[in-house]
């Protein structure tokens, strides 16, 4: 049976701000609100995979610490360039 897309977007928002670590938390649950409605379904189909990665790694993708895998490099980008930046 194919999930219903507004069943897909809650679902994935409730994922992205219930994660495993605080600050993916907030990352992503703002990126999700931003931007889950008018993704393609292929991105959400994307999205929803992104999201069985590892919190530390996510992390690391969106701040640049490592190297984004290139099936996430777009989306990571994404979230990345959604980041408030620091003032320093």
């Amino acid at each position: 049976m194919t999930e219903p897309r507004d069943h897909k977007i809650r679902r994935l928002k409730m994922r992205s701000m219930r994660r495993g670590i605080k600050e993916m938390d907030l990352i992503l649950q703002r990126f999700a609100e931003a931007n889950l409605d008018a993704m393609s379904d292929a991105d959400l189909a994307l999205y929803d995979a992104m999201l069985s990665e590892n919190d530390h790694d996510l992390y690391q993708w969106v701040t640049g610490q490592v190297e984004t895998p290139d099936t996430y490099s777009e989306m990571i980008s994404g979230i990345a360039d959604q980041l408030p930046q620091v003032r320093s």
